[in-house]
């Protein structure tokens, strides 16, 4: 993936989940980057091929590990298992 290290999340802002995830990220104090499918085509089949199905959001973590559609607390446990957050 070519942005190693980074965390990337595929969404719309149309999306309930997307805009909560975005909120928790942003709480939590979590530098990401948002990448809106709803605007961009490529962006939506790139995050189609990531996750094999056309669901949002799509988190994609520095360890090249990804979750769609992620709970809050699926998302802090993870940050927590990369030591993103105590």
């Amino acid at each position: 993936m070519s942005n190693r290290g980074q965390i990337l999340v595929y969404g719309a802002d149309w999306c309930g989940d997307c805009l909560r995830t975005k909120t928790q990220l942003t709480d939590l104090g979590i530098d990401f980057d948002y990448l809106d499918t709803s605007t961009d085509v490529g962006l939506r089949e790139k995050a189609i091929e990531i996750s094999g199905k056309p669901s949002i959001p799509v988190v994609v973590f520095p360890d090249e590990t990804y979750f769609v559609e992620p709970t809050n607390a699926e998302v802090e446990t993870k940050l927590r298992s990369l030591q993103l957050i105590n």
